[in-house]
């Protein structure tokens, strides 16, 4: 599935995801990925746990992640859910395109937004 959604220059636009990976501002990531307003990197340690989550919190400005779990939805444990709010970060698990869609659409609102995306798989 394709998006164009209207967002400022040099901000990161989710266009693309699939079973292999996602396509960030016209680059092509192979894998999970986090994406920020600023920048994408290849999430190494996709587990969704406060490690494999510290990069979030280490990027900071993050106030919402939005937690995309590939064609499944999982509750977050609360422990990490308590542990993100600590630091000031609500986190929203949904399956992966409707976390590329509401990404989108929040990066449009100008919002502090970052995505912590599994392909769909």
């Amino acid at each position: 599935m394709e998006f164009i959604p209207l967002v400022q220059p040099g901000r990161q636009v989710i266009e693309r995801y699939g079973a292999s990976g996602f396509r960030v501002s016209g680059t092509v990531y192979l894998g999970p990925v986090l994406v920020f307003p600023d920048r994408t990197m290849v999430w190494a340690d996709a587990a969704v746990s406060e490690a494999g989550l510290a990069p979030v919190v280490e990027h900071g400005g993050v106030e919402l992640l939005l937690l995309g779990l590939g064609r499944h939805m999982a509750p977050v444990a609360a422990a990490l859910r308590t542990a993100l709010k600590a630091r000031g970060i609500a986190i929203e698990a949904m399956e992966t395109g409707a976390a590329c869609r509401t990404y989108n659409v929040l990066l449009g609102e100008d919002r502090r937004v970052a995505a912590a995306l599994l392909p769909l798989v």
